[in-house]
């Protein structure tokens, strides 16, 4: 079969992509006791390897647990879902029969996984490696490449599932959780599935459900007897009617979100900052936060006079023109002294002052909250926006330097 491949796709030697797609078309010998039903006929499999053969791209699906999530209503947005999947759906997304042809003993604890919502993240990725090197990619590992080389623009989730959870972000969280105190995140990510319909790679199992955050689920009857119904996913409880607010991020909205990522007010890493502080633990948290809106509002002139374009309130201080600016953007004067305040914390972590206290709740939900309402405005402000940031930044200048004057502390 090797060799009559190679002849007729010229991809030379596709040995263990030949493995790989033979065991997720469900080759009789490769199955166990009871899952002979998972062959697939050989009609449909010579055409299913053909395509696999010749075809440019991938459908790439991102399976992420919203772990703690409430009862979050499912909606749409663009090429992905949120929301809570039967197990019969979820068989679907997994692609529950080829994890079964691979292996034959494993079972998928859909019915677990059902109990939970998810965030589903599809995107096509172009074929760039031959079929080998689908099946293995360290085989097109070039080995002259500096293995401890940083890439400043890849975060730590795929650009696709960055940008839904951005989308997700914008939506004021701090504001309809019932208990900020504790978590003003609705939910978490603790881990993302990949399945590609790719029958050249080696698919993965999920990891188990027991790694998601679950509780006691008991009840009583009417007699008072206690009883036992095994476990139920721990929530973060939402305040009632969040879901009529949540449904005004719809299809129209992410319409917007994609287009404000086009344009050049989000060419600075604004949409890394958000997401990192969203799965960022204590200062790095706060961190995070006032790096979104330093991203969103900050220029390399506000450090260097020599390259500014704009003459005028030479003598604000770079700390002060992002403030301003804040309060232009948000039209909210008492930002300024909100973001003032919480820019004095930042410095007093990074420089080392003595004295630096704990952080309270309020001042956590204020870093997010103003983190937030920036890449939310800004998004507003890129449609149609077709210009150049710095001019952008420079008329928001303008127009909140007037707000600059001593403010209260905390």
């Amino acid at each position: 079969m090797e060799e009559v491949c190679s002849g007729l796709y010229g991809e030379g030697k596709c040995t263990y992509a030949l493995d790989n797609a033979l065991r997720s078309l469900g080759v009789p010998c490769a199955l166990g006791a009871g899952r002979q039903h998972l062959v697939v006929a050989p009609t449909a499999a010579a055409e299913a390897l053909h395509d696999a053969f010749v075809r440019k791209t991938v459908n790439r699906r991102y399976l992420c647990p919203l772990d703690l999530a409430d009862d979050l209503p499912s909606f749409d947005f663009g090429p992905n879902k949120a929301g809570k999947f039967t197990s019969a759906e979820l068989a679907v997304l997994l692609d529950a029969d080829r994890l079964h042809r691979h292996f034959p003993a494993y079972e998928l604890p859909l019915k677990d996984y059902a109990q939970f919502r998810w965030l589903v993240v599809e995107e096509e990725v172009a074929i760039t490696a031959s079929p080998n090197g689908r099946a293995i990619p360290f085989l097109t590992v070039n080995v002259s490449t500096d293995f401890g080389e940083i890439d400043p623009h890849v975060g730590r989730f795929p650009k696709a599932v960055e940008a839904a959870l951005f989308f997700l972000l914008l939506a004021p969280w701090e504001d309809w959780v019932q208990y900020q105190e504790v978590n003003w995140r609705a939910f978490q990510l603790p881990w993302i599935h990949t399945v590609d319909d790719d029958l050249f790679s080696w698919p993965k199992a999920p990891q188990n459900s027991n790694t998601l955050s679950l509780q006691p689920d008991i009840v009583f009857d009417a007699r008072g007897t206690e009883i036992d119904l095994g476990e139920k996913p721990s929530v973060l409880p939402l305040n009632d009617g969040f879901e009529t607010m949540l449904a005004e991020y719809d299809e129209k909205a992410w319409a917007a979100v994609v287009h404000a990522r086009a344009t050049a007010l989000f060419e600075t890493p604004i949409i890394h900052f958000l997401v990192r502080a969203f799965v960022a633990d204590g200062m790095d948290e706060i961190m995070a936060h006032m790096t979104t809106i330093e991203a969103g509002l900050g220029l390399v002139s506000d450090h260097k006079k020599a390259l500014r374009r704009n003459r005028n309130h030479q003598n604000v201080p770079p700390r002060d023109r992002v403030a301003a600016r804040l309060g232009a953007l948000l039209l909210d004067p008492h930002c300024i002294a909100h973001y003032q305040q919480l820019f004095e914390l930042r410095s007093a972590f990074v420089h080392g002052r003595g004295g630096l206290s704990l952080i309270s709740t309020a001042q956590r939900l204020l870093a997010r909250n103003l983190a937030r309402r920036v890449a939310q405005n800004l998004v507003t402000a890129a449609q149609g926006f077709s210009g150049a940031r710095e001019d952008k930044l420079e008329q928001l200048l303008d127009a909140g330097v007037g707000f600059l004057k001593p403010h209260s502390a905390w």
